[in-house]
């Protein structure tokens, strides 16, 4: 795969054997991304477990300090106090079957969270194989089927994410942008992986970070050492 001067030149600032400590591993993200825009700034981690067993999940949600630097439009399945709560939270649309519908009919998506009350996962079960793909489905362990939709809401738009193994076991996750400073980034990573290593499975053996990459969205991978974060 050719590479652009500008990610070749990137490249040369990073020794690709070394694994950096998080304050000077932020200012190699920062210092090598060279896009037009405001990249932003991703963490890959690997994990020591296997997907396939429910006993080896890892998943949840946190509020990053710094807030990812992304305006999150949210989708609320709620009826009525519930619902009214959540307009006046701040969420962008606000609906029931009428949702549902608008997603079947005109494969609608443009949210980018979707929430829901208890009470109305019946209805927005019906959309798992539009949504679960998409990793859209909402879910207790994330935060996103409560009765609290002021609080969901608030969360989200506060800069909440959502940290989820794939199916390599990898978790991928923004943690700001590249105009955060390396300052803000390494206080973003410390919340996210503090979280990510409490969340550890006690079925989990051996090594449970196997390897931590940071990156700009158009940058070259920075890694760190795994060793010193867990």
């Amino acid at each position: 795969m050719s590479r652009g001067k500008k990610y070749v030149d990137s490249a040369k600032l990073i020794d690709r054997a070394a694994q950096y400590d998080v304050a000077e591993a932020m200012e190699l993200v920062v210092k090598t991304a060279s896009a037009k825009f405001d990249e932003t700034v991703e963490l890959h981690v690997k994990l020591g477990v296997d997907s396939r067993h429910a006993d080896q999940q890892v998943r949840g949600a946190i509020v990053l300090p710094h807030g990812t630097g992304k305006t999150q439009r949210v989708l609320v399945f709620a009826k009525g106090d519930k619902a009214e709560e959540a307009k006046a939270a701040g969420a962008d649309y606000v609906g029931e079957m009428d949702m549902v519908e608008k997603i079947q009919k005109e494969n609608w998506f443009d949210y980018d969270v979707v929430v829901a009350t208890p009470d109305m996962m019946g209805v927005v079960g019906r959309l798992g194989k539009v949504l679960g793909p998409k990793g859209l489905m909402p879910s207790p362990k994330a935060g996103t089927v409560t009765p609290n939709v002021t609080q969901a809401v608030n969360e989200i738009k506060a800069g909440k994410v959502e940290y989820r193994l794939d199916k390599t076991n990898i978790i991928h996750c923004p943690i700001g942008k590249v105009s955060f400073g390396a300052e803000k980034l390494a206080e973003n990573f410390n919340a996210i992986m503090g979280a990510i290593i409490k969340a550890k499975p006690a079925a989990a053996k051996g090594q449970y970070v196997r390897s931590c990459v940071c990156a700009a969205t158009m940058g070259p991978g920075v890694k760190l050492n795994a060793a010193k974060l867990v």
